[in-house]
């Protein structure tokens, strides 16, 4: 329902949703958790009266409307319900990786001006009390678990049950006061901020209102006929947006169930048990899955591993066909079928896939060869591509059209046009409001009309009119010769083989395109147990000459598949080396959402770069590394370039021109 003077939803904000869900679907599990093995339930009323006393306890707390609130954990139905509780007195929440390191964490609460945090457990609040001194603006936390805290002076810091049972108490005092505030919100009320990954440099705020989540929710949920009755799971970052609007804006949107892991090494177990019928997660996730399936197949007997390739050899054929609903004749519907009951059905249901009605990747492009993996077994698994600034939703694929070099249509309600640069741009309601305190990057990303640069290149394709993006538009480049260089398209192409874990790529404005390897240490340590050779650590197993022809031969093949594209063939790999260690966000190589920061990775390794081009064998080297508890040390080795065979391109030329 429309409000005709405003032109906004009936219900406004967040904590309006919840009220509406609470009396429509009360007796319905709005959230569960998984905790000392047993899943824990709440439903739609049980959650309000959970967020109420929090809100309360805030307001005794002296929480004003406007406040920053930082809010750092897991995904746990206490943090859902604490930035509902947040958003319900006016104040912002403001969600932070909890696997931050201090300094990462000090830059978000120093620029936010948080007063509050509400954190897990003393890990988390170890971090606050590091960085507090700093925070002249910080004055309580919060924590959900007690455990180690005893001893600590609690003066101004509070256990998360105390806060509720504070509010409870007062509900008399503070109620008019709490309605008060949620009556206020409206469309135009900030809704959250959330910071971007900072590939390029510091994170920036993205002030997002209600009308930006709460429209691009509905418009979203529509797309796909989201239903109350959805299950999903979260367990993606909540400082991310993803998150954020699968498990907050579409969760109250459409009243579905959100359901919490235990912890992250029981998600593959949770995952099974929930069987999602909604389920999101970025290639990384849908990688390591892979992996893990390629892994136990190696260790398979002959028969098994005989019948899996067998029949995924047929589901490559016609599997994405069947899934689209497409002619495929009798005999391979029956093959598809007997494949179904021997294989297809048990690894999805290893997988937890099995329900999946509706499932997404998105955050970086997916190999071709992976996503037409998944949706060979029959899982409708498509792509989206958005950004936080866009409260996600850019485009999305429609049923039936789902390819695996295009991210889709426009989204309901999104403009987009193409610079003659190649740059994508957009407009939206879920358009961001503003970067907070950096009005020079807001008017610089979104102009007076509401048009947002995405920094990404990419063009319609003609043959479907779903969009196509070739890369970060400032890795996209040139070859010395003019032909296309898009760095990504390739990396992505070497991390579908299991054995290989991360991949950056150079050749802008230079004659032949080098690469940077990480091998995937469970994979290839897998190998190496099989294969009874021992090793010591990442770095040893790195430098085996085996481990070093087998990436030899996944890049070679590589390059003959690149060599038949007319656009890419040019990003061939002439010569690479495997680093000695893995790139890590703590290192500053990559962001807390596992994104490559090629300008740092320039830099730091300079001097292997360097030997990728002046024809050397091989090199040592020295890098600094940082440990988990922040101390800082070194590690050095003596790496191999490996030379790489390439393909000739025929039509090289012609695409350079």
């Amino acid at each position: 329902m429309m409000n005709n003077r405003t032109g906004q939803s009936a219900v406004a904000s967040i904590p309006a949703l919840l009220h509406r869900n609470a009396s429509r679907f009360a007796n319905r599990p709005a959230y569960r958790e998984k905790e000392f093995g047993i899943w824990q339930s709440w439903t739609w009323f049980e959650a309000e009266r959970e967020i109420e006393a929090l809100a309360l306890g805030l307001i005794d707390m002296g929480v004003n409307a406007g406040d920053f609130v930082s809010v750092v954990g897991r995904n746990r139905p206490y943090f859902y319900w604490a930035i509902a509780a947040v958003q319900s007195v006016g104040a912002v929440p403001v969600t932070l990786y909890h696997d931050s390191a201090t300094q990462e964490m000090a830059y978000v609460m120093d620029h936010c001006g948080a007063r509050v945090a509400i954190v897990e457990d003393q890990e988390q609040v170890d971090k606050m009390i590091d960085i507090q001194e700093d925070l002249h603006q910080f004055e309580h936390m919060i924590y959900i678990d007690p455990r180690g805290l005893r001893k600590y002076d609690h003066t101004k810091l509070h256990q998360y049950s105390d806060v509720q049972d504070k509010g409870r108490e007062m509900r008399d005092t503070h109620l008019s006061e709490l309605e008060a505030r949620r009556g206020k919100l409206d469309y135009d009320s900030i809704c959250v901020m959330l910071y971007t990954s900072g590939t390029t440099g510091k994170p920036k705020g993205v002030v997002l209102s209600n009308r930006n989540i709460i429209e691009t929710s509905k418009s979203s949920a529509e797309f796909d006929n989201l239903r109350h009755d959805e299950e999903v799971l979260a367990y993606l970052p909540m400082a991310w947006v993803g998150d954020f609007i699968f498990s907050i804006g579409q969760a109250y949107w459409c009243g579905f169930c959100v359901n919490c892991p235990e912890s992250p090494d029981t998600m593959q177990t949770d995952l099974c048990e929930i069987g999602p019928t909604y389920y999101f997660a970025p290639p990384r996730v849908f990688e390591t899955q892979l992996t893990s399936v390629m892994i136990r197949m190696e260790d398979a007997g002959r028969l098994k591993k005989w019948l899996f390739d067998h029949y995924m050899a047929h589901a490559r054929k016609v599997g994405g066909d069947i899934l689209d609903g497409k002619p495929v004749g009798a005999m391979d519907r029956l093959k598809y079928g007997l494949g179904n009951l021997l294989v297809y059905g048990p690894l999805k249901n290893t997988l937890g896939l099995s329900r999946v009605r509706v499932g997404y990747t998105a955050g970086e492009a997916i190999g071709p060869e992976i996503f037409s993996f998944y949706r060979s077994l029959g899982i409708n698994l498509k792509q989206l591509y958005g950004q936080t600034e866009a409260s996600v939703f850019i485009t999305l694929q429609p049923d039936g059209g789902v390819r695996s070099d295009t991210v889709g249509v426009p989204a309901p309600g999104v403009e987009i046009r193409i610079a003659d640069d190649g740059e994508v741009f957009y407009r939206s309601p879920g358009t961001f409001e503003y970067y907070y305190k950096n009005e020079e990057s807001t008017k610089s990303t979104k102009d007076a009309e509401g048009w947002v640069a995405t920094g990404d290149a990419g063009f319609f394709d003609d043959e479907t009119g779903q969009l196509r993006i070739i890369d970060r538009a400032k890795d996209v480049g040139k070859m010395a010769d003019g032909a296309l260089f898009a760095p990504k398209y390739v990396e992505n192409k070497l991390k579908f083989f299991p054995n290989i874990l991360e991949a950056v790529v150079f050749g802008n404005g230079r004659k032949e395109c080098t690469a940077f390897i990480n091998i995937d240490l469970t994979a290839v340590g897998n190998w190496a147990e099989r294969n009874n050779i021992g090793y010591a650590s990442y770095q040893e197993l790195a430098g085996h000459p085996q481990v070093l022809e087998t990436v030899r031969a996944h890049v070679e093949t590589v390059n003959e598949s690149l060599a038949t594209d007319p656009m890419l063939g040019g990003c061939q790999i002439y010569r690479f080396l495997v680093l000695h260690k893995e790139l890590d966000a703590d290192d500053g190589e990559m962001t807390r959402t596992r994104k490559v920061r090629r300008g740092v990775i320039s830099d730091k390794f300079g001097d292997l770069v360097t030997a990728l081009y002046d024809g050397s064998d091989e090199i040592f080297t020295k890098t600094e590394v940082t440990y988990e508890d922040g101390r800082k040390g070194s590690i050095s080795a003596t790496l191999k370039v490996i030379d790489a065979k390439v393909q000739p391109v025929e039509t090289r030329q012609v695409a350079a021109e």
